[in-house]
């Protein structure tokens, strides 16, 4: 009697969840990269058992188990549907932030409508906006004009597991008005360059030039074992690039190829 009375105390502690979109995958490990084990449908209620990296390890039923991602359960938003970018975990990097200001448009002026780290933070907010609406978990390293040191980041990445990393800036030339367009670095051949790659062939329709991808030594993307980019959307300090970079139609345009590229990324 004691027995069954602990036997029916833990079952009723034990978490369930309600699988809150159609075609949502249990996979045989915590993360995008571990095969497909099935495909559930909405409304399926699920027993979980454990926890790593955000993702459930649930009982399928009484001989299969599995792990699907925590936040495409017990949802209450429009995402009818998941896909792999819904799957995915992403670290999105706004550059710069509190007293870094980054660079300006006018030298020292003092004035944060004149800072890189206004619009990349921005940026980084648009685009992580428009990456939920498809059901993607996306951390920022930062969400306000703070200060965050350089190795926080990819280890911010690194700790969730990011399946990308993306870090926004906007370039600057020694002279103003001497250089302009963008461009998508990578430090890590492989998926990090096949990332750059990816996003990159979406910005040919942004009205700044395209100068492509290139090799860049930059910290963040550096110390990250996780695929991982810079992007700099722009030159801040050119007066025909700066027209783009302060306009939220051009950020918002940024949002929308984001999240394209990184559908692409993951489908590949």
């Amino acid at each position: 009697m004691v027995l069954a009375l602990g036997l029916t105390f833990a079952l009723t502690r034990q978490k369930t969840v309600v699988v809150s979109v159609e075609n949502v995958n249990v996979r045989q490990g915590p993360g995008l990269k571990y095969k497909k084990v099935k495909t559930l449908k909405s409304k399926e209620r699920l027993n979980v058992l454990a926890e790593k990296n955000d993702w459930y390890k649930v009982r399928i039923n009484d001989h299969q188990f599995g792990w699907i991602a925590s936040w495409l359960v017990n949802r209450r938003d429009n995402l009818k549907k998941a896909t792999k970018l819904s799957e995915a975990t992403i670290v999105i990097d706004a550059g710069h932030g509190g007293w870094d200001s980054g660079a300006e448009y006018k030298t020292n002026s003092k004035k944060a409508q004149y800072m890189e780290k206004t619009y990349t933070l921005k940026m980084a907010k648009l685009v992580a906006a428009d990456l939920r609406t498809k059901g993607a978990h996306v951390i920022l390293t930062r969400d306000s004009d703070k200060f965050v040191g350089l190795k926080a980041r990819p280890a911010l990445a690194e700790k969730v597991h990011a399946d990308a990393f993306i870090s926004f800036h906007f370039d600057s030339s020694p002279q103003r008005n001497e250089a302009s367009g963008l461009t998508t670095y990578y430090y890590h051949k492989g998926e990090s360059k096949k990332l750059a790659q990816t996003l990159n062939r979406q910005f040919n329709s942004l009205p700044l030039t395209n100068r492509g991808i290139g090799f860049g030594d930059f910290l963040v993307i550096r110390d990250n074992t996780r695929p991982a980019v810079l992007c700099e959307m722009g030159y801040i300090n050119d007066t025909h690039d700066f027209k783009s970079i302060k306009s939220t139609t051009y950020q918002m345009k940024v949002a929308h190829l984001v999240t394209q590229g990184l559908s692409n990324y993951f489908n590949e």
